[in-house]
């Protein structure tokens, strides 16, 4: 089990993006959240099995349809056992 930070930016809010993490996180049963920086970028926290991270972060650097993801980036660090679910936050 391993936790991991990803920022991604490029044109990532007002196109579904958070909600598109959640419902793949959800399906790979991870826990964490997902929001909008000032930035333009969006961050996500997720915690669970390290394969499960790695396909979310594959999911998330594509996007969903509308968006068009810059850049990438994945932080990881150990396993904190912090969240119930995964949600959007704002």
């Amino acid at each position: 089990m391993k936790r991991a930070e990803i920022i991604v930016n490029g044109l990532v809010q007002g196109v579904g993006f958070r909600y598109f993490v959640v419902r793949k996180a959800e399906k790979l049963g991870l826990k964490g959240y997902t929001k909008n920086l000032e930035s333009g970028e969006v961050y996500t926290v997720a915690e669970g099995d390290t394969w499960a991270i790695e396909d979310l972060y594959n999911e998330i650097k594509t996007g969903p349809r509308h968006a068009d993801v810059k850049n990438a980036s994945i932080k990881w660090s150990e396993y904190k056992k912090e969240f119930n679910q995964f949600e959007v936050r704002f």
